[in-house]
């Protein structure tokens, strides 16, 4: 009997040390960092080919909204262009037969100024021929301004084809990140608005653990340290990960209620970020374990 409660004793004793040293020195969970990709532009949504849990790379495309209404608005302003510089066209050659008329009657100016001297013309003849010199030079400058303003408009043109090449260019929604889709909130066919969210993304390749430390146990904690991360693995026990420090908060905060952390009873904790290495087994709001110090075996 005796021989039997000091057995019961021992292993009482054996028990209390392994938990004693299986206890982690914070939890937490895991979080992955999720963008809400939305559409710039509104319209029909054309193409929408991803899947929820499809793994997608930087620029792969996401969407395409219906684009027909700025194509419509780029054939309105080319015709407009080609309208334009019709005009400037015309206005140019208007020029060159004002030029050529001015060449003409300079040759009739210097022939009547040769005249005058030998008193062959008069004056009078030589003022007609300048003042329709002037004429034509005041028309050129005429059409000069005038091609000045249409090419202004041609300008104006150029400018909104611009902007709708970038609409255009923004209805093709792009995925800025590589990662895995984990909600899709819209499918092909359905309107869309800009701003609306069509897909988040979350990158699951580098996870973190945020967990929680009291004071005591800040002190050891040095961003860039290394340390272990576990998650549970059923009655097998756990499944262990190198982890890296990544962030600690530099302000202390009343413990979550979700939290446990090595004393029960603390009332104020920091945050402690962990970047992990994800192999596929660890999600977005995971519960882990950190342990800063080494784990006896």
């Amino acid at each position: 009997m005796k021989t039997t409660s000091l057995i019961i004793i021992a292993i009482i004793l054996i028990s209390g040390c392994k938990n004693k040293t299986d206890q982690a020195d914070a939890y937490g969970n895991f979080e992955a960092t999720e963008v809400m990709i939305s559409s710039e532009t509104s319209g029909r949504i054309q193409l929408f080919s991803v899947a929820e849990g499809s793994e997608i790379n930087t620029g792969t495309i996401i969407a395409l909204i219906d684009t027909t209404l700025f194509h419509l608005q780029k054939g309105e302003i080319d015709a407009g262009m080609k309208s334009v510089r019709t005009k400037s066209n015309s206005i140019s050659a208007q020029n060159d037969v004002l030029g050529q008329q001015i060449d003409n009657l300079n040759v009739n100016v210097a022939r009547i100024s040769k005249m005058l001297k030998d008193d062959a013309a008069t004056q009078k003849q030589m003022d007609d021929l300048t003042g329709q010199v002037a004429v034509l030079q005041k028309q050129i400058a005429a059409n000069n301004t005038q091609r000045s303003s249409v090419l202004a408009e041609l300008s104006v043109y150029d400018s909104k084809k611009t902007t709708l090449n970038e609409q255009i260019k923004r209805s093709i929604v792009l995925s800025p990140l590589k990662g895995t889709v984990i909600e899709k909130y819209s499918e092909a066919g359905e309107i869309t608005t800009i701003g609306k969210p069509l897909v988040k993304i979350a990158d699951l390749s580098i996870i973190k653990l945020k967990v929680y430390v009291s004071g005591a146990q800040l002190g050891p904690v040095k961003i860039g340290q290394q340390c272990t991360v576990r998650i549970d693995n059923g009655e097998k026990g756990f499944v262990s990960f190198p982890g890296t420090v990544s962030f600690i908060s530099e302000k202390a905060e009343f413990t979550p209620k979700i939290i446990q952390t090595k004393e029960e009873r603390v009332a104020l904790v920091y945050a402690v970020n962990i970047d992990v290495i994800n192999n596929g087994a660890l999600k977005s709001g995971m519960p882990g374990e950190a342990i800063f110090s080494e784990v006896k075996k």
